[in-house]
């Protein structure tokens, strides 16, 4: 992460603004501007584990990773610099749990690409604080104000549920697929056989729809679950409890925190980072499998059909297969075997 985002690049023209602000960055950051913008102190708080990887390296302690901040992550702070997530949901959540613990008189700039709905964010905060765009670049707008009145903030009012069969799933902003199964996991749903058995790892496992239907007809496998979001990973532990199934659930940038070998590993993975189109996570799931499946272990994933992950299956496993497919999503299979590249 060393080349900046177009957002932190409109903040670095003004970056004098800042040498005197105790500054708490939040949003989806996806730079180290926090670790390296001048200013009199800088924090962090973030909902994805792979941003809090890359900024704790340079910011240690002074970032955290949680799905809400609390008091000591805000400490002396006298500015918010929020980065517009491209959910307006997700926004409103972060934003009125940060702007609750925040001082009134704080500064509060706001950053986003055009795109993302960032002019969103003068309406949100209506009555909170006023905004006014300070800035126009790279597509991207900056605004300004200040915090009049503290928003009141209850976590537990944001949590949402919808029922799958006789499933109930549990969701929070920013989670995919928050308002009902989508349409790729639903394709690989259906390769999915009753009675599996054996280790599985479910990779972005989001709200842990795909475990939860695995569990409901597979009651012997023994389900692993993570994903780079705090709020996917404690949906997921709510989804698993609902229903009275067990599983481990952390959160892990693909196969960061994840040790083991397993018999299966499933995935609907993302190729979005942001609002910009991202292959990597997908990519690094398929070269990575290969050190975390057993002998004959098999990896299963749904991807939109015009990405490129056939010639990589190719690549790492020799040979893939397609067990459903839509004409917008396939579902492809491989298996761990000795020609595999480890």
């Amino acid at each position: 992460m060393s080349a900046f985002t177009p957002a932190s690049e409109v903040l670095l023209r003004h970056s004098d603004d800042f040498e005197q602000s105790r500054i708490l960055f939040a949003g989806d950051m996806q730079d180290d501007l926090p670790a390296r913008l001048t200013c009199a102190d800088s924090r962090a708080h973030t909902q994805q584990f792979h941003h809090w990887q890359v900024l704790s390296r340079q910011m240690e302690e002074r970032v955290r990773f949680s799905l809400v901040a609390d008091q000591s992550d805000i400490g002396d702070c006298d500015t918010l610099i929020y980065y517009w997530p491209k959910n307006k949901p997700e926004a409103q959540f972060q934003l009125m749990n940060l702007l609750s613990l925040l001082p009134v008189g704080c500064d509060i700039f706001v950053v986003g690409e055009n795109r993302s709905g960032v002019r969103s964010a003068e309406q949100m905060l209506e009555g909170f604080a006023t905004l006014t765009k300070i800035d126009s670049a790279r597509r991207c707008g900056l605004y300004h104000g200040r915090l009049d009145n503290k928003p009141s903030f209850d976590a537990e009012k944001h949590w949402g549920e919808y029922q799958l069969d006789n499933l109930t799933i549990k969701t929070l902003p920013g989670v995919f697929s928050r308002d009902g199964l989508d349409v790729g996991s639903q394709l690989l749903l259906s390769t999915l056989t009753p009675h599996t058995k054996g280790k599985v790892l479910d990779v972005g496992c989001g709200a842990g729809v795909l475990s939860a239907v695995l569990a409901s007809h597979s009651p012997k496998v023994r389900l692993t679950l993570c994903d780079v979001s705090a709020p996917a990973v404690e949906a997921s532990r709510a989804t698993l409890a609902a229903n009275g199934f067990e599983g481990e659930v952390f959160a892990s940038n693909v196969f960061s925190e994840v040790t083991g070998r397993f018999d299966m590993i499933i995935s609907n993975p993302p190729f979005h980072d942001g609002v910009e189109t991202s292959l990597e996570a997908a990519q690094n799931l398929i070269r990575g499998a290969v050190r975390h499946l057993g002998s004959g272990g098999e990896l299963r994933i749904v991807a939109n059909a015009f990405l490129p992950y056939p010639k990589l299956l190719d690549e790492i496993f020799g040979f893939h297969e397609v067990l459903a497919q839509t004409g917008r999503f396939k579902v492809y299979r491989t298996v761990m075997t000795r020609q595999a590249k480890k």
